[in-house]
């Protein structure tokens, strides 16, 4: 049985010198240069808090929302841990930027024929028993590739070792049902532009539990945008759906 990976990212150990970036746009063949921001062409971003380092890229999750909303099947979560994109199978809906937690996914807007682009964890390499670039270009060990269960048990012993270094938290180990991309730091996550409010349930997970106490009578394309309105916490929107319900349930009882 394949046991998923990770990669951990000890935030101490990172000295910005953006190897990782580099890397990733050589292995994905797009223009290099340094980008402080995800976009179509950076996959991965290196922000800097001060004199602190922080990464940004698709977080992986073990239960995708992306994958969730997809209508046609363009994302796919990999039993190695990658969560990877078929562009050839993409409509251009964007649910799956709507839809995830952590904001990643860009889209080609200025492009003929856009496409959705983020980090697909070299895939490719993953599959054939290498590291993702950014791991192997890493100098300093401050990304560390590997199984996700040996990797939360080290990141748990690093913190263990130096508890007045290390933030007691894991990010990644939980949150939105867990991620392939693990982060501990010396700095409060909140500090470090990183959602500490997310529920540690999966999406999808909370997703398809309200679906199930929709009627049947509502359309597939109800139920799926009623999962988008969910997962993006329109109140709003929300609200208006189950004040309709309500008032159905009243005007059925009436007869």
């Amino acid at each position: 049985m394949t046991k998923p990976k990770a990669m951990l990212i000890d935030i101490t150990l990172c000295v910005g010198c953006n190897a990782c970036q580099d890397a990733c746009k050589t292995a994905n063949k797009v223009p290099e240069g340094e980008e402080k921001a995800l976009s179509p062409t950076a996959c991965t971003a290196l922000q800097e808090y001060e004199v602190v380092y922080v990464r940004r890229m698709c977080q992986h999750c073990i239960d995708p929302t992306c994958v969730s909303v997809c209508p046609v099947g363009a994302f796919t979560k990999t039993a190695e841990g990658p969560v990877v994109y078929d562009e050839d199978k993409c409509i251009g809906c964007r649910y799956c930027m709507q839809a995830c937690p952590f904001q990643v996914p860009r889209y080609e807007w200025d492009s003929t024929y856009p496409r959705v682009q983020k980090c697909v964890f070299c895939n490719t390499r993953v599959s054939q028993g290498q590291q993702p670039a950014c791991a192997e270009a890493c100098p300093t060990g401050a990304t560390k590739f590997g199984n996700r269960d040996e990797l939360l048990r080290e990141a748990a012993e690093r913190i263990k070792a130096e508890p007045t270094k290390y933030v007691n938290r894991i990010y990644g180990q939980q949150e939105v049902g867990g991620t392939s991309i693990l982060y501990i730091t010396s700095v409060p996550f909140e500090n470090l532009g990183f959602k500490t409010n997310l529920q540690m349930a999966a999406l999808p997970t909370l997703t398809w539990n309200a679906l199930s106490k929709v009627p049947g009578i509502v359309t597939v394309g109800g139920s799926l945008l009623y999962g988008i309105w969910w997962i993006t916490n329109r109140r709003t929107e929300v609200r208006e759906f189950e004040r309709k319900e309500q008032e159905q349930e009243r005007s059925n009882g009436n007869h």
